[in-house]
């Protein structure tokens, strides 16, 4: 993707003639290409098809990291190079090692690690962004409820979940480049009672979060303070 040509990739989840495919648009809105096989849930890789993809993380380089799976038939972390060839997939329903259960987001930070939302197993996974070994397991934050999505600060110091039953933002410390250790939380942000957040995103330039909120069908903007240089 071409900072000097900025686009814009969904995941279109639905089930109907257009659903479970990745869609890439203009800033205007002009639909410029499509991912999958619109309106037909599958699991082929050749070509590529997805069942409720759920999102996808688009890394300044150009390549691609999709989550598919959001209550379809696929749970599987997809990573496609800039020409959207398949790379690596971690793709298996379970509990263990690299399989999943309702895998819901995903995001890459600067030490070529891939932190996805494993929504249905109340935690968070890790792996190796080049050549897909898994990293670790974050599990001990989520006892209460199950991460929805996850983001990186612009500072790449924090990530922010949303968690959609508590109808919680968390802020949790990332770790630097090593073992993945233990999450610890930072903060909170508690939302009012039925909110239900369910995805966020970050404005890398101002820190600003946005929350998708489907139990009061809104988005809340959130502005951060900085504190010694940092977003909080």
């Amino acid at each position: 993707m071409c900072p000097s040509k900025p686009t814009v990739w969904i995941t279109d989840v639905g089930n109907g003639p257009y659903g479970h495919s990745v869609k890439q648009y203009s800033p205007s809105g002009k639909l410029l290409q499509v991912l999958g096989a619109s309106g037909k849930a599958g699991s082929g890789m050749y070509p590529l098809q997805f069942d409720q993809p759920a999102e996808i993380f688009v890394h300044p380089s150009g390549e691609m990291y999709i989550v598919d799976g959001d209550g379809g038939m696929n749970n599987r972390l997809i990573k496609l190079s800039k020409d959207h060839e398949v790379m690596w997939m971690h793709g298996e329903k379970g509990q263990g090692m690299a399989q999943f259960y309702i895998p819901h987001s995903v995001t890459v930070d600067d030490y070529h690690r891939v932190w996805v939302a494993d929504r249905g197993n109340k935690r968070i996974q890790v792996f190796n962004s080049i050549t897909g070994e898994w990293l670790g397991t974050w599990g001990s934050c989520f006892s209460e409820d199950a991460p929805y999505s996850v983001r990186l600060t612009p500072d790449k110091k924090y990530f922010v979940v949303v968690q959609l039953n508590t109808n919680q933002i968390s802020l949790l410390e990332a770790p630097p480049v090593g073992l993945i250790g233990q999450c610890r939380v930072v903060s909170v942000i508690q939302l009012a009672e039925e909110v239900k957040p369910h995805l966020v995103d970050l404005d890398l330039k101002t820190g600003a979060l946005y929350v998708a909120e489907i139990g009061a069908q809104q988005a809340q903007k959130f502005t951060p303070f900085r504190l010694g240089g940092n977003f909080l």
